[in-house]
């Protein structure tokens, strides 16, 4: 009952995909979403080598048989991800996402052959492109969600239906979606999947986020959370904090990407989300925070959310 074009795109069972999640989305994590019947994701970029890459994902296979993707944050890292992809290859990984830069250049690697590409997109015409270079399918993420945005400030509810109308390929709608009710809604506006991030940090599997960062993701409201880096063109939404406000005053008195360059770091990122020095780093962070109340395992997660679309299934099925 839950077969769309996704699910039979990565021969998974329900049409839900783990975000990337840098420094967090390893092999706990992408194991227990892809043994549940979704799609997890390593995130390449956030490991130190090809060879610590080549790890994580023999660690996934030793915990579930399920088909898991491989994530290319390729815009925010100061280096080449030639030599992740070519790792991602050797161990004859069948599916990837790109996030964060022009897939083109990746693509090219792929040639000949079978691996599956998604490419995260927040407007029409990324998605256009996305399509015309071999994506399988595009991730729509409005502006509700946490990290890396897009630039125009376009919500879930109208970018989904915007871009579903635009290509030919399925679309993943992500940005705002955490329980049953945001998936079936994402499907209702011609999505045939979800992708979540925000919410799948406050799970048993995360391991690597902090007390601390757990605790503030079950805190926040809706409103507790603020756009970084719009100064130099790289919008981001984290939770606010201590750090996010000394990083906005940074960008107030134009501080530049040279004066912002320590304060929005992977390291100030990793003193947050792992160590839960809040006065030292800051962590990603969705609108959908202000829906999470609790941290279920991942299996639980997915229980709870099938539950709640077959009530609304039902209630849809009235006449």
């Amino acid at each position: 009952m839950w077969k769309t074009r996704v699910t039979e795109l990565f021969g998974i069972e329900y049409p839900i995909v783990q975000g990337g999640l840098a420094y967090l989305a390893y092999s706990d994590l992408a194991a227990a979403v892809s043994e549940a019947g979704g799609l997890g994701q390593i995130t390449a970029m956030s490991l130190p080598s090809p060879e610590a890459l080549k790890e994580e994902i023999r660690k996934v296979r030793e915990k579930t048989d399920k088909p898991f993707s491989v994530n290319f944050a390729i815009g925010n890292h100061g280096r080449s991800y030639d030599a992740m992809v070519e790792a991602a290859l050797e161990e004859k990984i069948t599916i990837i996402s790109v996030t964060g830069g022009n897939p083109a250049p990746l693509f090219d690697m792929l040639k000949g052959t079978d691996v599956k590409k998604m490419v995260l997109v927040a407007a029409r015409r990324q998605a256009q492109k996305a399509e015309d270079i071999g994506a399988d399918a595009v991730i729509a993420v409005g502006q509700e969600g946490g990290g890396h945005l897009g630039r125009d400030d376009i919500g879930t509810m109208i970018l989904i239906p915007r871009i579903v109308d635009s290509v030919s390929i399925p679309v993943i709608g992500s940005g705002g979606i955490g329980d049953g009710r945001g998936w079936m809604a994402a499907q209702a506006l011609g999505a045939e999947g979800i992708e979540m991030g925000t919410r799948f940090i406050a799970t048993k599997e995360c391991v690597d986020a902090s007390p601390a960062y757990l605790e503030t993701l079950l805190s926040s409201s809706e409103q507790d959370t603020t756009i970084i880096k719009r100064t130099i063109g790289a919008p981001a939404r984290a939770l606010s904090n201590e750090w996010t406000e000394k990083i906005l005053k940074l960008e107030s008195e134009d501080a530049g990407y040279e004066g912002l360059k320590t304060f929005i770091s992977g390291d100030a990122n990793r003193k947050f989300i792992h160590d839960g020095m809040e006065d030292q780093g800051f962590g990603w962070g969705g609108q959908v925070a202000g829906m999470i109340e609790d941290v279920p395992s991942v299996a639980e997660l997915f229980e709870r959310m099938k539950n709640e679309a077959i009530t609304i299934r039902e209630k849809w099925s009235v006449r």
